[in-house]
């Protein structure tokens, strides 16, 4: 298994985590009823750290698409190098680090962490051209 492939599968456990932690905090700020419930109706909203959480998990969820659509692509199309390898593990662990930054509510550091993140990105799929 490549490289890139192993922090593919890696990303897709983070991004389960990523949903755990905004379900739970917006289940521990909203009740356990509303989370249970046919959630009919307006939802109360979200503050604090289960905001920040819901808003880090919808972030993970709009650029781990285009990360896993250029890990398959470089995969199918066997162009790995060791800077696709590099982008790879630079968007996981910057992943990683992000969500905990966003939660706790660190503004220039999550900006400069999701820079991190694309630039990792972008690494794999400048393989593909």
């Amino acid at each position: 298994m490549t490289v890139e492939l192993k922090y593919l599968a890696w990303s897709i456990g983070l991004g389960i985590v990523y949903v755990l932690v905004a379900a739970t905090l917006g289940t521990a700020q909203r009740g356990l009823p509303w989370n249970v419930g046919n959630r009919d109706g307006e939802a109360p909203p979200l503050t604090g750290a289960a905001a920040r959480a819901h808003r880090a998990s919808r972030n993970f969820l709009e650029t781990f698409p285009f990360f896993a659509a250029a890990v398959l692509a470089v995969t199918l199309a066997k162009t790995g190098t060791p800077h696709t390898a590099i982008g790879a593990m630079a968007y996981f662990w910057a992943r990683l680090v992000y969500l905990p930054v966003y939660v706790i509510g660190i503004p220039y550091l999550r900006t400069l962490v999701w820079a991190v993140s694309l630039w990792g990105l972008l690494q794999v799929l400048w393989a593909l051209f």
